[in-house]
């Protein structure tokens, strides 16, 4: 493997004690989820060499709104990383990937923030993307961002911080408070409030920011009332991001992704067609579609997959909201588990005979159904239904969800057009699915769900040998863009299989199965537009 990798540059070679050069073929990565921090370090070979990771606390101060406490998240940060480095070494560069369209404002001279973050599974402005939807600006919206008028997208988080907040409004036009996504605070934090930057992927899911053409949007910024003064620059996902000195000499961050696209790049989904799934708090499906920005009719979502050398690569995505989360609900909220694998133990003991449907919509439903209103629901309960029976349906929740993001991307496809746009970019390269869903997050370690998966979507289901592919995106891209690791061709020949589930459940139990389930989320909907 050696071979594929590029010559090391003077700037990723230290000198130790003796002034012996010493070639730093290491890369941190600093995952930075929505219900913890993990830092790892990957050796040249792009293996696992050392990680730590560390929870922190969820605030739910009314329903339907999530916050995070950006200091504890930044303690956390500072606390896997010297974890992590104590036990693998030094490192050439820093990668981040993040929880996307989290929403952090702080202040310029201080770097304190003005307000705990808003969580992307805050619901706290549905009523004002209902309103904004009702005034006929959602067409304009998707046209530019690709995304829909959902609470779920940064761009009316922060439109709220900036109305109610005492004082933020103001200091913010003048220019004294900064905005990000929880990379571009990271960043700041790091760098010593040096850069205020992001990432073209993370910019992508903010709902202010024009994919086609680059920048953020001065249309939807007036529309929310957003002063531009407060925005990051706007960098590819491999760039100068600035540099650290907080864990021992300079340390340069040269990569930076969202959580679902680093894990795409993780994948090595490089080719139009190539599909990935990740299950972590949510799920999240992104398909390659090249050059070609799709606009979906299915309720789908355009984005930036990634973004190299100023061009974009385009992908469709599936956003649901819960899916680790909902084996968190069965452990610390019912209490019937003690810990994720027994979830799939109890699953696997279930009757058999029970029909149960759990629709998670702890905090609305995501896509293709994008109703914040929407709240959780068990059906088909008996005297004979327990643990075991609740465990199955949470977990089967999630592969009903992975088909229902699965078949709007197929729709999308195959009507008339393709489903294909001009775009940005322009070309035809985006294309209907093709070969094995690759699978990753932490509920694709078990069997039992992924075979279930297999079952539901009627298809394989690749599992790859290194599960934590979002960490190892963020490492790649730092990684290249220090010269020390192979270009995409090469990164792609590594990606290794660990299992590829097949369906094993018969077409009428498959399609019998799938029908209930929809009639459960249609009982579910707050409305049934």
């Amino acid at each position: 493997m050696a071979n594929v990798f590029r010559r090391i540059p003077d700037a990723a070679i230290r000198r130790n004690a003796s002034t012996k050069a010493v070639p730093m073929t290491q890369i941190l990565a600093i995952d930075q989820g929505t219900t913890s921090t993990r830092a790892i370090v990957f050796d040249g070979d792009l293996r696992p060499k050392a990680s730590a990771q560390k929870e922190f606390a969820q605030h739910f101060p009314a329903s339907g709104w999530v916050e995070h406490n950006p200091n504890e998240i930044w303690d956390s940060v500072l606390e896997t990383c010297r974890g992590a480095l104590a036990q693998g070494g030094d490192v050439a560069a820093i990668g981040i990937t993040n929880q996307r369209e989290t929403v952090v404002l702080w202040d310029r001279e201080t770097g304190e923030p003005v307000h705990n973050a808003i969580v992307w599974q805050d619901r706290r402005t549905a009523e004002f993307c209902a309103g904004l939807k009702a005034d006929g600006h959602e067409a304009m919206v998707q046209n530019k961002t690709g995304l829909l008028l959902d609470p779920y997208f940064s761009g009316t988080k922060l439109a709220w911080l900036l109305d109610n907040i005492d004082g933020v409004r103001a200091r913010a036009e003048a220019g004294k408070l900064a905005f990000g996504t929880i990379d571009s605070f990271l960043i700041w934090r790091l760098t010593g409030g040096a850069r205020h930057v992001t990432d073209a992927t993370n910019a992508a899911r903010t709902l202010l920011y024009n994919i086609r053409d680059g920048h953020w949007d001065d249309d939807i910024l007036r529309l929310l009332n957003i002063p531009a003064v407060v925005l990051p620059e706007v960098l590819d996902c491999g760039a100068d991001f600035g540099e650290t000195t907080l864990f021992g000499g300079v340390i340069p961050i040269l990569g930076v992704a969202g959580d679902q696209q680093a894990a795409t790049v993780g994948q090595a989904c490089f080719q139009p067609g190539m599909l990935k799934s990740t299950y972590g708090t949510g799920c999240f499906a992104l398909l390659n579609t090249g050059g070609t920005l799709v606009t979906s009719k299915n309720r789908m979502l355009g984005t930036i997959a990634y973004q190299f050398d100023g061009t974009p690569t385009y992908a469709v995505e599936g956003s649901i909201f819960i899916a680790g989360a909902v084996v968190q609900w069965l452990r610390d909220g019912l209490k019937i588990i003690d810990d994720a694998p027994q979830s799939a133990e109890l699953a696997g003991a279930a009757d058999p005979t029970q029909s149960l449907y759990l629709v998670p919509a702890f905090t609305g439903l995501g896509a293709p159904y994008w109703d914040p209103d929407a709240r959780g629901a068990i059906y088909g309960l008996t005297r004979n239904s327990g643990p075991a029976e609740f465990a199955r349906a949470a977990l089967e929740s999630v592969g009903f969800q992975t088909r229902d993001l699965l078949e709007a991307m197929q729709a999308d496809y195959s009507s008339n057009d393709g489903g294909n746009d001009s775009g940005s970019g322009g070309g035809s390269d985006g294309g209907a699915h093709s070969g094995n869903v690759r699978v990753d997050g932490g509920m694709a370690a078990s069997d039992w769900t992924m075979q279930f998966l297999s079952d539901i979507l009627g298809g394989p289901v690749d599992r790859p040998q290194v599960l934590e592919t979002t960490a190892l995106g963020a490492a790649w891209i730092a990684g290249n863009r220090a010269g020390i690791y192979p270009d995409q061709a090469g990164f792609a020949a590594t990606w290794a299989l660990d299992k590829t589930f097949q369906p094993q459940m018969d077409e009428a139990t498959r399609a019998l199965r799938y029908a209930g389930w929809k009639d459960a989320v249609s009982r579910t909907l707050s409305r049934h537009d």
